[in-house]
């Protein structure tokens, strides 16, 4: 037997969970297939441009076209990325550097796409920051898109995957993942994306299980192969053995009774074996996100994300704007508390309207309220629109970064004044999202200004350990479940035990650890909608000691 269609298992990081089975589909970028690159004459300068231009609004129509797909069909937000695209294709400079390259190197138009596109993305890709490198993404998947346009190549070679596929690839851009939510792809298996990237986010959204960090995947694994996919163990059977399919098989079906269970008893209370009630709630960036947490038995929105508001424009949304965005979002859970988190800006997630926010150590700068301080008038903005609400919801409002007892004292201090100038008296829950091992070991003194407390623990591990949670090659050391990560939550307890206390990091989410966060005193979890039905049964059976 040929050794590689033995039986063979592969580790990678997990960057969706589920599990997935199916034969393997390499996808090889279509640039490799393309004869467009060769030298042209002074008198073809001309009809290279004129190919070039075309191409561009073809490109930019195409965009438009798949930008309102998944505006439909996905999620509006995720809309924007291709929306963003056509600025990009469309930028004058950008466009006038690959002008030039046909006219003073005299190559065809797709060769000129190549070169500058590839110049573009190893600037975008030599940076530190993780949204630069998806800049590099960006650029390098808009490159692809000319010159297959440029080569008459209509369509995309994942529109012909066979249905039930297991995906294999070196990576995957933007319009990729899109194909895959509409062929229904069972699993995906990449070597390069992180868990901040467009992959990320596609396939988080369309559910679609996927392991990545798998050095040379596409030479480790053939088309045909049939691979048995478990993200949730970050692991690949490669041509399983019949008991392995078995075994996989059994445990799926298993994942599957357990979440038809969990989800008939989602709307009932999450009550512990000793008798105390734990409130589930959802961490929500949506309409969309809340009517799922609201199928699934969330008993509030533990966490609104606002980005999604924010990143793609090239101005700031007014009080209007934001209005319409939040109460959309939020009206699935009137009725029920609602805690919105202040724009959370900074490190991997800059604003394009600000250009000259940069930094050199963004995850050590302005990030969360310091940024809200520097710009007031976008804060103000925020907490006027929240104060319109307040009448409408059971309002909370979550400070994010909070490191000193003087952030919160000043955005309280902004919220009041807007009170007063607006002449409002219906005035929101104001707390403090503790990210930081200073704000844990300042809880007493931030309490003077807070109403609740919510713990975000992915930034408190990334801060507790000095790594960055972006940056695969540390994450050894980024690990959430430590001990001393749940020693900070019962020391904040401990400090103010009257304080209500929520977590919303991704260790919320883990049925394992339910019994280790409870035991610190929190009393409510948010979790993402799909989470919330197993969450409720972990809880259900735990005695909190």
């Amino acid at each position: 037997m040929d050794d590689h269609r033995k039986s063979h298992k592969l580790s990678g990081k997990t960057l969706a969970p589920g599990m997935g089975r199916g034969k393997v589909f390499i996808y090889g970028d279509v640039l490799t297939r393309l004869d467009e690159f060769y030298a042209i004459e002074q008198e073809q300068i001309d009809e290279e441009s004129q190919r070039f231009e075309r191409a561009v609004e073809s490109v930019s129509d195409d965009l438009a076209s798949l930008s309102g797909r998944v505006r439909r069909e996905i999620d509006k937000h995720l809309s924007e990325v291709f929306q963003a695209h056509i600025a990009i294709v469309q930028d004058i400079y950008l466009q006038n550097e690959v002008y030039k390259e046909i006219r003073e190197e005299l190559v065809s138009a797709g060769l000129a796409v190549s070169s500058v596109f590839r110049r573009w993305e190893m600037r975008f890709r030599s940076m530190e920051a993780n949204v630069a490198v998806q800049k590099g993404d960006d650029i390098s998947d808009l490159s692809r898109r000319l010159i297959s346009t440029l080569a008459g190549v209509r369509g995309h070679a994942l529109e012909n995957i066979p249905l039930g596929s297991v995906l294999v690839a070196t990576r995957l851009l933007p319009s990729d993942t899109v194909y895959l939510a509409r062929r229904n792809t069972s699993a995906a298996i990449l070597e390069a994306a992180g868990q901040g990237s467009h992959a990320a986010l596609f396939a988080h959204e369309i559910g679609l299980p996927c392991v990545s960090g798998i050095n040379d995947v596409v030479e480790l694994l053939a088309p045909g192969d049939e691979v048995l996919v478990d993200a949730d163990a970050a692991e690949v059977i490669v041509n399983p053995e019949p008991l392995q399919k078995t075994n996989f098989k059994a445990r799926q079906q298993q994942q599957e009774q357990a979440s038809q269970k969990a989800r008939r008893q989602a709307r009932e209370p999450a009550v512990t074996r000793n008798g105390q009630t734990i409130n589930v709630l959802a961490n929500v960036g949506s309409p969309e996100d809340t009517l799922e947490a609201m199928r699934n038995g969330a008993e509030g929105i533990g966490l609104y994300r606002i980005e999604r508001v924010y990143l793609g424009r090239q101005e700031p949304p007014d009080c209007e704007e934001l209005m319409d965005e939040m109460y959309d979002t939020l009206v699935p859970a009137r009725g029920l508390p609602v805690y919105v988190r202040l724009l959370d800006i900074g490190a991997d997630k800059p604003l394009p309207f600000l250009e000259s926010f940069r930094e050199i150590n963004p995850s050590l700068g302005r990030r969360g309220v310091r940024f809200l301080l520097e710009y007031p008038d976008i804060l103000l903005t925020q907490l006027k629109t929240l104060l319109n609400l307040c009448g409408d919801f059971d309002l909370h409002v979550i400070v994010p970064m909070v490191t000193l007892p003087d952030d919160l004292r000043q955005v309280r201090k902004a919220l009041t004044n807007a009170a007063a100038r607006n002449q409002i008296t219906c005035m929101p829950k104001l707390g403090a999202m503790i990210e930081t091992p200073a704000a844990v070991m300042m809880a007493a003194e931030i309490a003077q200004y807070a109403d609740f407390m919510s713990f975000g623990t992915n930034d408190l591990t990334q801060y507790t350990f000095a790594v960055d949670r972006e940056n695969a090659a540390v994450d050894a050391y980024y690990k959430d479940s430590q001990a001393i990560i749940f020693k900070q939550l019962r020391t904040v307890h401990e400090a103010v035990p009257e304080m209500p206390l929520s977590i919303c990091g991704e260790l919320a989410s883990r049925e394992a650890y339910v019994p280790n966060i409870l035991a610190c005193g929190i009393t409510k979890l948010s979790v993402a909608p799909p989470s919330i039905p197993t969450i409720k049964q972990a809880i259900r059976q735990t005695a909190v000691v």
